[in-house]
């Protein structure tokens, strides 16, 4: 199985470093969204998507790519995050659009980030030293659970 993760990392990185603890685990092609086009998606059998969350939502240059996926059939998809709250439940948007263009999603996951977003940067950010370690075996844990669905 061909595997490949694509993601937005912007600000500190913190998206960035858990998509290499997920391709360290799992194998395959970790991706930057900014090198890739859209006809990237036919090489690979399972691939992973994810971004930082921005006003509750993933990075909206992540949900324009996948806007502009034509449907799949045959592939798997997995889902995963970084934010000031880390929640789970923002990754509902970016599922959903994979859903509907044909992806069968096997997995999600989500963690905290350094965070100096908007007011944030006011009082020096959130979430400063995250993800650390804990949140690095959190996604490596994830990433081995989903080589039992695969």
């Amino acid at each position: 199985m061909k595997i490949g993760i694509i993601y937005k990392s912007v600000h500190h990185g913190n998206t960035k470093r858990i998509a290499e603890v997920i391709v360290n685990s799992l194998g395959g092609d970790l991706l930057d969204l900014k090198d890739i086009k859209a006809d990237v998606v036919k090489d690979y059998d399972l691939i992973g998507f994810g971004s930082g969350i921005f006003y509750s939502k993933p990075h909206k240059d992540l949900m324009k790519f996948v806007e502009g996926l034509g449907n799949v059939e045959d592939k798997k998809a997995f889902v995963f995050s970084t934010s000031g709250r880390d929640k789970l439940e923002f990754n509902s948007m970016l599922k959903e659009k994979l859903s509907g263009k044909g992806f069968e999603i096997i997995g999600e996951f989500s963690c905290k980030g350094f965070d100096t977003w908007g007011p944030f940067k006011l009082i020096g950010g959130l979430n400063k030293g995250k993800p650390d370690e804990e949140d690095f075996k959190s996604a490596e844990r994830f990433a081995n659970s989903l080589k039992e669905k695969i």
